[in-house]
C-alpha cells in the first residue's frame, strides 16, 4: 500500500504496519501471560518481526523517506543478529532480547509508522523529527548487535553444537 499511488494510500499502509505491529504485540503478551512459548512461535515471530521492518524500510526508500545507507545498516543488523541466534541455538544458547534490542525495536516501531505517513499528513517538522530518529534507530541498531556478539559470541563461539 505505501507504494500504491491513489489519495490518502499513507493512511491505509499506516492502518496495516499498525494492525500488524499490534497483532505481534499483542501475541507475545498473550504467549507470555500464559507462559506458552512454542518453537514454532520462536521461529516465526522474530521472522514476521523481520519481514515488516525490512518491508517498510524498502518501501520508504523507494519513497525517498529512508537513505538507503540507514536501511542496509538496520536490514544488516537484523540478519547477522538472526544468524547468530540460530547459531547460539544450535548449541543449546538461547539470546534473550537485551534492553538496547528492545529500545531499539519500540522506537523503530514508532519511527517507521511516523516515516510511512510521510510529509503529507505529518508536515516538515515532525518529519525532521522522524528522520534524526531514524538515526536513533541506527544507532540502537548498532550498539545492541555489538553488545550481542560481546555479550554472547565467546559463549557461541567456544561451544560445540549439540
Amino acid at each position: 500500500m505505501m507504494l500504491a499511488g491513489f489519495r490518502g494510500h499513507e493512511i491505509v499502509a499506516l492502518a496495516i504496519y499498525v494492525f500488524a505491529t499490534l497483532t505481534d504485540a499483542i501475541d507475545g503478551w498473550i504467549a507470555r501471560r500464559k507462559g506458552e512459548v512454542t518453537v514454532l512461535g520462536q521461529l516465526l515471530d522474530p521472522t514476521a518481526d523481520k519481514l515488516l521492518i525490512a518491508s517498510a524500510l524498502i518501501c520508504l526508500v523507494d519513497l525517498g523517506l529512508v537513505p538507503s545507507s540507514a536501511a542496509i545498516i538496520i536490514i544488516g543488523r537484523e540478519i547477522a543478529v538472526t544468524g547468530f541466534r540460530a547459531m547460539a541455538s544450535s548449541k543449546g544458547i538461547n539470546i534473550p532480547a537485551s534492553a538496547f534490542g528492545k529500545a531499539k525495536m519500540g522506537s523503530e516501531s514508532w519511527i517507521l509508522g511516523a516515516l510511512v505517513l510521510g510529509p503529507n499528513y505529518l508536515g516538515k517538522l515532525i518529519m525532521g523529527g522522524a528522520k534524526v530518529g531514524l538515526w536513533l534507530v541506527v544507532a540502537l541498531a548498532i550498539i545492541s548487535a555489538v553488545e550481542y556478539f560481546i555479550r554472547f559470541g565467546p559463549q557461541v563461539i567456544s561451544q560445540k553444537a549439540e
